[in-house]
């Protein structure tokens, strides 16, 4: 088979799943909008021999396409198509990819579960009536069922290793800076980045390595090389790869409201790593409770100023009314649904005159004390912690109504993205047939010896059948 012919075969075996998955009213509704007709044409004259050449992948709907929607899952965008690409999302076509479709979200990203997503909920592939989590949870699933082998996700708290944790596969949020956000539509500024799905840690690095890099066209992406990072994900020495290694193990990660049946998979991971040759020692990052409370202060609050455009007057959708006021009014109320509307109204709140100083600079202060707590740790010689990804398997859907007790989902991810270091979950067992992901942090721009871990962990646990 030509290499031509191979493409288009992969191509054509990306919608032979799709069809056999996610299309109709049974389906996993892991796509919004799908391009079948142009990926096949794609894959029918497309000459590159770039890393990607052929490869199917999916693009979360809140990066923007030239070629599709990017809705964000809200009714507020529906239909709207972007007059650009975003970055990462062209450094993939440029490696020869072929986007195949846009993928359900949580609104805006603002979930754990993608159930509030306005085009309905995506399903686990693992368990049809278990959430794939979120806001991620199209991506995970396009690439847990098959559809596609690599997916864009973005990450304000923990919407791509949470999914990922949920839905058995790699999911790998970078440090901040390290991938253009110019594109990705803003929920947090500060805390949002673009992330990679994939079922194993080598493509995951591949995925990362290609849309990595400085891009003039955003003001927080980092001048920093990148380096080789999928020869980092190759085990080169099967016997002691991980020699000299010191893994950390936060205290915080690990108390009573971690299930117990995912410490015993986290605790069997960590003797793996030491058979691997790595040092593995408790460390401690003492500001971790604080975390999600921090969260939820400034991300709200950056997100009632990033969500300030969709008034109806600029771009996406209008309700018509008699008066400017009414119009503002009828647009948000009617585009935006529950959990965005609760975070307007949130982040409004703490950046209002007498609130700013009591929560919003007071949140502040502690995300730099969250901050230096990964850095003390790894100053004095760590160089990757270990982690569960989530305190739970998925749930099941319609199970989690109280906002508060979603929002904990996100209790051992939030920690990395208020300090801008990269980390990533993968699968590491099962409980009761649920995947539970273990997740692994290291210092700001060492994708490199997260991957190395990684990837040590993955073989040795494959080898044993354990994940």
């Amino acid at each position: 088979m030509s290499s031509e012919s191979l493409k288009a075969h992969t191509v054509h075996a990306a919608w032979s799943q799709f069809d056999a998955v996610d299309a109709g009213p049974t389906g996993l509704n892991a796509f919004l909008s799908v391009d079948r007709e142009g990926s096949l044409a794609a894959a029918k004259v497309i000459s590159t021999n770039g890393d990607l050449a052929g490869v199917p992948v999916a693009i979360k709907d809140n990066l923007a396409t030239l070629t599709l929607p990017t809705t964000c899952g809200s009714r507020i965008l529906e239909g709207y198509v972007s007059p650009y690409e975003a970055t990462a999302v062209r450094r993939l076509r440029e490696a020869g990819a072929i986007v195949i479709g846009k993928t359900n979200m949580d609104e805006f990203a603002m979930g754990s579960s993608t159930e509030n997503s306005a085009y309905g909920p995506t399903l686990n592939p693992v368990d049809r009536t278990r959430v794939p989590g979120g806001s991620s949870g199209g991506s995970a699933a396009a690439v847990a069922s098959g559809v596609v082998q690599l997916a864009l996700g973005s990450e304000t708290g923990g919407s791509v290793r949470q999914p990922a944790a949920f839905c058995g596969i790699v999911g790998v949020k970078p440090t901040y800076g390290r991938v253009s956000r110019f594109g990705l539509v803003a929920y947090a500024s500060s805390l949002d980045h673009v992330g990679v799905f994939a079922r194993n840690v080598f493509d995951a690095s591949l995925g990362l390595e290609i849309i990595a890099g400085h891009d003039p066209y955003d003001a927080t992406c980092a001048a920093q090389p990148v380096p080789t990072l999928r020869q980092s994900a190759v085990v080169a020495d099967a016997a002691q790869p991980l020699a000299g290694l010191v893994v950390g193990r936060p205290v915080e990660y690990f108390t009573d409201a971690l299930d117990p049946r995912i410490r015993a998979h986290c605790d069997v991971a960590l003797e793996r790593l030491r058979a691997l040759g790595a040092v593995v020692r408790d460390v401690s990052l003492p500001h971790t409770s604080l975390a999600v409370p921090v969260y939820y202060v400034l991300a709200p609050a950056e997100a009632s100023s990033n969500l300030a455009r969709y008034d109806g007057v600029r771009y996406g959708q209008r309700v018509h009314a008699d008066g400017l006021r009414e119009m503002y009014e009828r647009t948000r109320s009617g585009g935006f649904g529950p959990e965005v509307t609760r975070r307007i109204l949130l982040g409004t709140y703490v950046l209002s005159a007498g609130y700013y100083d009591a929560y919003y600079r007071r949140a502040q202060a502690v995300r730099t004390l969250i901050t230096q707590d990964f850095e003390r740790v790894f100053a004095d010689g760590v160089h990757v912690l270990f982690t569960p990804t989530a305190p739970t398997p998925a749930f099941r859907i319609g199970e989690v109504s109280d906002p508060y007790d979603m929002y904990l989902s996100d209790i051992y991810t939030v920690t990395a993205n208020l300090a801008g270091i990269p980390a990533m979950s993968q699968p590491i067992g099962d409980v009761d047939g649920l995947p539970v992901g273990g997740q692994f942090m290291a210092a700001k721009f060492d994708e490199a010896t997260m991957f190395k871990a990684a990837a040590a962990l993955e073989l040795a646990l494959r080898s044993e059948g354990g994940a």
